[in-house]
């Protein structure tokens, strides 16, 4: 395995239409690291996160994703490099309504062979690998059930689930706890940091909750990269 997950080395990405960007000097992510990234609503998060999955490209700088370059990348070979190596939470969880539990879980495996050769590695198939991990989640009971016959927060732990089959290098959490009180998100923060340690998996953790930072090892602040004045994120 490459020894940086994720890296930017003087990133800088501008929009033309209101000149609000962002400049990265040096970023990184290691194996198995936990990073929390703050941010305010409009402060970057989704730009930054766009430039470090290659959904957007750097005007300059270089960002690497397990060591390949993103800027020399055909879009197609960013969509299965990304797909192979990054989990994704997403802050409204993004699962299908009209999928159960396990096929929701499943997903990814059906859209990268590495992420389905790699949950191969330790069960006989796929649908074995979702049922373990939505066991470990508290979710075993649920895995014929329509998604959308579930609360929010058995949802969030479904999208975590999918995010996690097939062992990706890197888990991208943004914002996923908002939705939630204070005490479950505190309880769901620790529940993915604990799943990422147990298979190795480095955390992107990004919030505008300051409180988040305790469960990752170190912490970052979109402040430090704002080129001007937020317009959008």
């Amino acid at each position: 395995m490459t020894d940086r997950v994720l890296q930017c080395e003087a990133v800088r990405f501008t929009y033309a239409d209101n000149g609000f960007g962002l400049s990265i000097p040096s970023f990184e992510v290691l194996p198995g690291e936990t990073v929390f990234l703050e941010g305010e609503s409009g402060s970057g998060k989704s730009t930054a996160l766009n430039l470090m999955a290659g959904v957007l490209r750097a005007s300059e700088g270089q960002v690497r994703l397990m060591g390949q370059s993103l800027n020399t990348l055909s879009e197609s070979r960013i969509d299965a490099l990304r797909v192979a190596h990054i989990g994704f939470i997403f802050q409204q969880f993004n699962v299908l309504p009209y999928l159960n539990v396990i096929d929701n879980v499943t997903l990814p495996c059906r859209f990268s062979r590495p992420r389905m050769e790699r949950a191969l590695q330790a069960f006989p198939t796929v649908n074995a690998a979702a049922h373990n991990l939505l066991d470990r989640l508290g979710m075993g009971q649920y895995v014929n059930t329509p998604v959308n016959a579930l609360s929010v927060g058995q949802q969030q732990r479904v999208a975590a689930a999918r995010a996690f089959i097939g062992n990706p290098a890197l888990i991208i959490a943004d914002e996923p706890t908002s939705a939630l009180d204070a005490r479950h998100q505190a309880d769901f923060a620790s529940l993915l940091v604990e799943q990422a340690q147990q298979q190795g998996s480095a955390v992107l953790l990004v919030s505008h909750d300051p409180a988040l930072a305790t469960h990752c090892s170190r912490r970052e602040r979109m402040v430090d990269w704002r080129i001007s004045s937020p317009v959008s994120s």
